[in-house]
């Protein structure tokens, strides 16, 4: 299974590339929705990142995505919102699979 990137900026998209990591360069809620009935149609990819930014810029995109179950997403820090407030990692493992540690 690949990861796979919905960036709002080119930075965090062109960092994650360098690692190796796929991904498109969201502009608008429109663009979102395209984006995420391409990923939806893949089955290699498992794991769809979206940089924090984005998730609260269009939230009610974001959530819908989530609610699909596949491919599971998970926000991640991008250059505007460097991290999540509090205790990041679990922050990531509860958005990610929805259990507090």
């Amino acid at each position: 299974m690949k990861l796979f990137l919905f960036s709002s900026d080119a930075d965090t998209l062109t960092g994650m590339r360098l690692a190796g990591i796929d991904g498109m360069l969201i502009t608008s809620a429109e663009a979102l929705e395209a984006a995420a009935a391409s990923v939806a149609q893949r089955s290699d990819i498992g794991v769809l990142l979206v940089t924090r930014t984005l998730a609260l810029q269009y939230p009610t995109a974001v959530l819908a995505l989530k609610k699909k179950g596949r491919p599971l997403v998970s926000e991640i820090p991008d250059m505007e919102h460097p991290s999540l407030e509090g205790d990041a990692i679990t922050q990531y493992v509860r958005d990610a699979i929805g259990i507090s540690v």
